[in-house]
């Protein structure tokens, strides 16, 4: 079969920015069975002293994930905070009515601060914002970072937890322009609200980080003219502008499936746009970056039209089956994601377990990881370091993203041991695509390593019976001078790691 030629160049001096390393961050919401058996279910064989499931933990720990957004997504709109702290048997069920469920308030702050503490991450917490107050987000705070003799700090002490935890990135609401959101408001209400909330809380801790809500999704009739407006009343307040997209499959158009992570560059930078427009506006020093606190593959439990059973404890929604094509689209979104590291700092995959997640589980049974948890994991084992752009030569294909869309994708890294990590993504379903790699200010001595997901049939998942989709070698690689080679199967995602010359 003929190859699709592409040339790479890459210059180790031409930074784009270095990647925070909360670009591999993730999420847990209290959704479906992402809480409750998911990371918790103390009748499980494998839970610890507190009710969490070891397996689980086992799966989660090698994404060294920075931070994990919590408790919410819709869920955060409606929580209540104060019910999920204190004497386990005393804290109230309540209706979910985010995910018309049973929430039971068995793991709530304290418990998730605990878990996070166990998995070495640090939590990104949210403040409700849709039946909430300003008064209420603070509260939250001062429980939780309060270090003075106050109620809230007090109530946390006598909750065994005397150390303050120090939170340091919280999220103002969620989707707040959604018509599916909790006492969901227009930008001008949000705005008022987020900016009042961002200032009582900095006022208390002003050591914290805030994150405001963009517009729920790109296609939203609000997006723009929603960042802008909320932009004018908090951009010197805030931190942080949140994106959230999921991406579609539903006609099996593959091709323009895998060119999905160029609509989330165009995105990225549309977002970012906007908040250098407003910083003009404002005539301020103040930078807002963004947070692409959601993203993901999100359209296999749709089509299929499942309903599991209402108000339940743990409904089973949203449990997405992923094939082969969703992780080659998620490793090119994070390759999008390091390719913006000047402007995103924050972004985390949605979800983590069971609910649109990487990981999966059964009730009081097994757990395994989803095809597209290695592209994350290779990620975030090897994407830390500097961005560099590179430019790309490479024939292209029409299709409904673009009628020039490029068979490769590509984002180098350079980390700070000297290895340069290059990513790169194979759209052509069914051409191998052979890529020569010019470097310049680096010279490598070998390859490392080349790995990633290929030689599958692109509707092929892992399940708890097995699990066919999982990283493999690749060979061939051939280094000469200061270029490298490298053949790259049809519709596939990779990693090419280069030691340099010392």
């Amino acid at each position: 079969m003929q190859e699709i030629e592409a040339c790479v160049h890459i210059d180790a001096m031409d930074v784009i920015a270095p990647i925070d390393p909360r670009l591999y961050s993730s999420f847990i919401e209290h959704m479906g069975r992402a809480v409750y058996t998911g990371i918790y279910e103390p009748a499980h064989p494998t839970a610890d002293e507190q009710g969490f499931r070891q397996d689980v933990m086992a799966l989660i720990k090698p994404l060294a994930l920075p931070l994990i957004r919590y408790p919410g997504g819709n869920f955060l709109s409606g929580y209540r905070w104060e019910d999920g702290i204190g004497d386990k048997a005393a804290r109230p069920a309540r209706p979910d009515l985010a995910w018309s469920a049973i929430e039971p308030n068995q793991v709530g702050t304290d418990e998730f601060m605990d878990y996070c503490r166990k998995l070495g991450a640090m939590p990104m917490m949210g403040v409700n914002l849709g039946t909430g107050t300003p008064q209420d987000a603070v509260n939250l705070l001062e429980y939780c970072n309060g270090e003075l003799p106050t109620h809230y700090a007090e109530l946390r002490r006598r909750n065994g937890h005397p150390a303050p935890y120090k939170i340091k990135t919280w999220c103002l609401g969620n989707e707040m322009d959604g018509p599916w959101q909790i006492c969901g408001m227009d930008a001008e209400e949000y705005g008022r609200i987020a900016c009042k909330t961002a200032r009582m809380m900095k006022w208390l801790d002003p050591s914290i980080e805030l994150v405001a809500c963009g517009s729920s999704f790109r296609d939203m009739p609000s997006f723009g003219a929603w960042e802008r407006t909320v932009l004018s009343h908090c951009y010197t307040d805030i931190d942080y502008l949140s994106l959230h997209q999921y991406y579609q499959n539903k006609d099996g158009d593959i091709p323009s499936f895998l060119a999905r992570n160029m609509e989330m560059d165009g995105f990225i930078n549309e977002v970012a746009a906007i908040c250098r427009e407003i910083k003009r506006q404002k005539n301020t020093d103040h930078d807002v970056y963004l947070s692409f606190d959601e993203w993901n593959v999100w359209y296999h439990y749709q089509q299929e039209g499942k309903d599991a059973p209402k108000w339940i404890v743990g409904r089973a929604i949203e449990e997405e089956r992923y094939n082969v094509a969703d992780a080659l689209l998620v490793g090119g979104m994070l390759q999008t994601l390091m390719r913006n590291a000047d402007t995103v700092k924050i972004a985390c995959l949605a979800q983590l377990v069971n609910a649109l997640a990487a990981i999966m589980t059964e009730p009081n049974g097994r757990a395994w990881a989803q095809t597209i948890y290695y592209p994350f994991l290779l990620a975030s084992r090897y994407g830390r370091g500097v961005s560099l752009r590179c430019d790309v030569a490479v024939p292209t294909y029409s299709c409904a993203v673009a009628d020039q869309t490029p068979y490769l994708d590509a984002a180098p890294v350079l980390s700070s041991d000297g290895t340069l990590s290059l990513f790169l993504l194979n759209r052509s379903v069914d051409t191998p695509l052979h890529c020569t790699v010019a470097l310049d200010g680096f010279t490598p001595a070998r390859v490392l390593e080349h790995v990633g997901l290929y030689a599958h049939a692109l509707t092929d998942c892992n399940t708890a019976d097995a699990s066919p989709v999982v990283p493999r070698t690749l060979s061939g690689a051939l280094l000469h001078e200061d270029t490298v080679a490298a053949t790259l199967p049809a519709a596939s995602w990779s990693v090419l790691r280069l030691g340099a010359a010392r």
